[in-house]
């Protein structure tokens, strides 16, 4: 019997399959570096692994809708739709109005997406 056997590494499965070539780096405070860490750690991933993840999810996703810059929108729609006209000396019927909040509700959403969109172009 042998002292020292070879470790049998013929049953261990390698958990890398994809293999990483390219390089990025970036400068952090020690403020930032420590937060890095201090996340990475109570995720229990290494800082590598989560500092990736957290880049590719942001790179992968959808522009998020914010709903604040929907409602600014709305508001200034609904300002040039209802000025312009009261300038001009014309008025709005409460049906108009109500015609007009409609409209705008329904197309605020779309407009902020939309801007959104060109902005991470």
């Amino acid at each position: 019997m042998a002292l020292l056997t070879p470790p049998n590494d013929t049953n261990k499965k390698t958990s890398k399959t994809v293999f990483r070539n390219t390089t990025r780096c970036l400068k952090l405070t020690e403020d930032e570096a420590r937060l890095v860490d201090e996340i990475a750690t109570s995720k229990g991933v290494p800082r590598s692994e989560w500092m990736r993840d957290v880049i590719l999810r942001e790179l992968r996703s959808e522009p998020a809708s914010d709903p604040s810059l929907a409602e600014i929108l709305g508001v200034r729609l609904l300002l040039v739709n209802v000025l312009r006209p009261l300038a001009a000396g014309q008025s709005m019927s409460l049906e108009a109005f109500d015609k007009l909040l409609d409209q705008i509700s329904n197309l605020k959403h779309e407009m902020a997406g939309k801007l959104l969109a060109e902005g991470r172009k």
